[in-house]
């Protein structure tokens, strides 16, 4: 999984005071990952003892420990990352991908992290939701110089509080975030007992929830785009391209979101309810929770979702805005339901050949038939499932609800079983003759029709 680099020695930094080029042979090798899979948990080998996270369609940054350190290196690179089976974009991340690597650490310990920038562009890390010296803070201009292209700098502190935190530039910070910059930091507590609210979980799951804008047929994300994404992804990868989350039956399992989109996203389950167990500011007292199946989550925010996992089967987990559940959606169209076009598309047909028309019944014969889409673009509605076409994409997947798995095992077990008689079917019998309410023209009630405007955010 990693590879040695070769290190931008000339002008590195420590904070702000100059290292020497013999020091820098001192810093750790920066661990690099390209495929999208899901890696396993990265179990600790040295260090305090903890239960390890796994990162969505990502990997954990292994780490050394060094005279009583806990040693990571991220270098701040242009990425190539598969939003999706079809679909590759040209990003900046970490360590050879986006988002970079989920870092783990555990309550008091002594952190050190090496950032070599091999962006264009000077950046800094900023480490979003810790206690750490103010010098620390990774804020370009007002905490640290930043660090140019070129340089490593280093940043120490100490894990003060456990809870679920995350990364990313405070620097450029409109053009980096936008281009994928962004990570994980997971701080397990030195001891669960003597944290309130805590609990253990058997299957702990981690994310970002981001979003990009970029034009069909192109590779690079539009950094000017304040609301209309037309990308909605976790961990840079939208669906059918999201792994799912795979559970024992009986798991309690843990679920930590963070969101660095430019809105809220109320994120829902089906099958389950959950509980907040922790926020931005560590873990919510068991008194204050309640049972939910969907929890927005807004902009900076990060959430910590756990439930026991005992109902089986494969259940739908997604952003409840209908808009963020699609892939590279044109906006500003006409609603054609109703809207009987046949004539003239038998004319258009006679100039060209291969148009098709749509709409006029709704959206979904878009995610059953092929249609041809530019190069390196995602259909709008995508995925099969065992019954058809799925008609999702964007911020969608699935938690997989099975008996009898190994502990770490969370290969996909394809699609669930369902016993006898536990499936919606067709009704066969007589005909039911609802009733129904007089129509608009009966009742005399006048319809007007305007031209629509398009709207211009979610």
């Amino acid at each position: 999984m990693s590879n040695r680099r070769d290190f931008l020695a000339a002008g590195a930094l420590f904070g702000a005071a100059a290292v020497a080029r013999s020091a820098l042979a001192a810093i750790p090798e920066a661990p690099t990952r390209g495929t999208p899979d899901m890696a396993p948990p990265l179990a600790p080998a040295a260090g305090r003892p903890y239960n390890p996270v796994v990162t969505l369609n990502g990997w954990t940054l292994p780490f050394r420990m060094r005279n009583g350190w806990k040693e990571f290196h991220l270098v701040a690179e242009p990425v190539v990352r598969e939003i999706a089976p079809g679909m590759k974009a040209r990003l900046w991340g970490y360590n050879g991908q986006s988002p970079g690597p989920t870092i783990e650490v555990v309550e008091g310990d002594k952190v050190r992290v090496f950032v070599t920038n091999k962006l264009p562009e000077h950046t800094t890390v900023h480490w979003h939701g810790q206690r750490l010296p103010s010098g620390m803070d990774g804020v370009g201009g007002l905490t640290q110089p930043q660090i140019k292209p070129g340089q490593t700098f280093v940043y120490e502190f100490e894990a003060r509080r456990p809870g679920t935190f995350m990364y990313h530039p405070h620097a450029d910070e409109m053009v980096q975030m936008a281009m994928g910059m962004m990570g994980m930091w997971i701080t397990h507590p030195r001891d669960p007992k003597a944290v309130p609210g805590y609990q253990d979980a058997d299957r702990d799951f981690c994310f970002i929830l981001n979003a990009y804008d970029i034009e069909p047929g192109s590779a690079v994300p539009k950094v000017m785009t304040m609301l209309d994404f037309n990308l909605w992804t976790w961990n840079s990868r939208a669906f059918p391209g999201i792994d799912s989350l795979v559970v024992r039956l009986g798991d309690r399992v843990r679920i930590r979101v963070g969101n660095l989109t430019m809105t809220n996203h109320p994120i829902h389950m089906h099958g389950h309810e959950f509980v907040v167990a922790g926020t931005d500011g560590g873990w919510t007292p068991p008194g204050s929770r309640w049972p939910e199946v969907t929890a927005d989550v807004a902009v900076g925010q990060m959430r910590a979702f756990e439930f026991d996992a005992t109902e089986p089967g494969d259940w739908a987990f997604h952003c409840h805005k209908s808009h963020h559940t699609m892939n590279a959606m044109g906006h500003n169209l006409p609603t054609m339901i109703g809207v009987d076009h046949g004539g003239v598309a038998e004319k258009i047909n006679k100039l060209v050949p291969d148009y098709m028309r749509m709409g006029e019944r709704g959206m979904a014969d878009m995610g059953e038939m092929e249609m041809p889409i530019p190069d390196n673009t995602l259909p709008m509605m995508t995925g099969q499932g065992q019954f058809g076409a799925l008609e999702m994409g964007g911020m969608f997947t699935t938690i997989k609800v099975r008996e009898g798995l190994a502990k770490g095992d969370y290969r996909d077990p394809g699609p669930y079983k369902h016993p006898a008689g536990t499936v919606a079917y067709e009704w066969k019998g007589e005909s039911l003759n609802p009733q129904r309410a007089p129509t608009s023209r009966a009742s005399g009630i006048t319809v007007d029709v305007r031209k629509p405007a398009g709207h211009g955010s979610h």
